[in-house]
């Protein structure tokens, strides 16, 4: 635990693992595979360690796969040949141990139930690897994950990269004060081509309908998210008294950190609050000019009425 605090209020990097899409049928399946290895231009490596490489690795891969979903009779006709994840790590982390951790994550994660493949792109700034999941396992159940395993995997992929000498954390983003979700992919795609999504719409609507009703709707949530931040919060600083209490300056350095920490963390604001607070200056804001150019044209009269004197 003490090791875990050091890495949280140094801001060790965070690990990213993210489910970025499933494939629904073998034409999907393909494309998907032709992309992540940039149709054969890259090399692969499947849950066997064999490496596949060139155009003809590529096709093999997909012929095999598509194999295997043509003997998968009891899928669903809205059910995945595969769960696609991205395993990330921020700009300038050692791309070679970023790939040995990520092979050694899905090792240890499906090696034993499910087929893989994976490629690293180092085209982004952010080293990372595609990895691509047989829903189906040999044991004849899917692979479904839920909120946890992304967690657990998280956690997981962030044990490798220590143990190859990288500084690395999974905690969840309530434990680092933030209480925002990250924006969905499609949503973020929409913002990029300058299309406001419905989702912000509708909240700008009922944000600003309350700004100039001059009402808050209340929100049990709300409340219940500040609840555990407090919670968080004091957690923290009962660690930081524990460790005041040790006679070792090490210890005392670390719960001075803590106590920082805690102090630096940002205030607990929901996306509507946010948007709230940032209507409201606006609205503030285009007040504060008027006013000005009310002044202003006061001002002007004024003059020209004493040239008319």
């Amino acid at each position: 635990m003490r090791a875990k605090l050091e890495r949280i209020v140094r801001r060790a990097p965070e690990v990213m693992v993210k489910i970025t899409g499933r494939t629904k049928d073998v034409a999907h399946l393909k494309s998907h595979l032709a992309y992540i290895t940039r149709n054969g231009e890259l090399d692969a490596e499947t849950e066997q360690g064999a490496s596949l490489a060139g155009r003809s690795g590529l096709k093999d891969l997909q012929q095999r796969w598509e194999d295997d979903a043509g003997l998968d009779d009891k899928r669903r006709r809205d059910g995945s040949l595969s769960i696609n994840i991205i395993l990330s790590m921020p700009a300038g982390t050692d791309a070679v141990a970023v790939k040995d951790s990520a092979r050694a994550f899905a090792i240890e994660t499906f090696g034993d139930n499910h087929d893989y493949v994976f490629v690293q792109h180092l085209d982004d700034k952010h080293p990372h690897v595609h990895l691509t999941v047989r829903s189906l396992g040999h044991d004849g159940k899917r692979l479904n994950p839920r909120k946890a395993d992304l967690q657990a995997w998280r956690e997981r992929f962030a044990g490798e990269l220590r143990l190859r000498g990288i500084a690395a954390e999974a905690t969840p983003r309530r434990t680092r004060g933030r209480v925002q979700k990250a924006d969905r992919g499609a949503v973020l795609a929409m913002r990029k081509r300058k299309i406001v999504p419905d989702v912000d719409r509708l909240a700008r609507k009922e944000v600003l309908s309350e700004v100039r009703g001059g009402t808050t709707a209340k929100r049990p949530w709300d409340e219940q998210i500040k609840s555990r931040q407090d919670a968080i919060r004091r957690r923290y600083l009962d660690y930081a008294a524990e460790l005041q209490h040790s006679g070792a300056a090490a210890d005392h350095a670390l719960a001075r950190q803590v106590r920082q920490f805690v102090n630096d963390m940002p205030a607990v604001e929901t996306r509507r609050h946010a948007l709230k607070n940032e209507l409201s200056e606006l609205t503030n804001s285009r007040r504060r000019k008027a006013e000005q150019g009310i002044d202003a044209e006061l001002r002007g009269h004024k003059r020209d009425d004493e040239r008319t004197r």
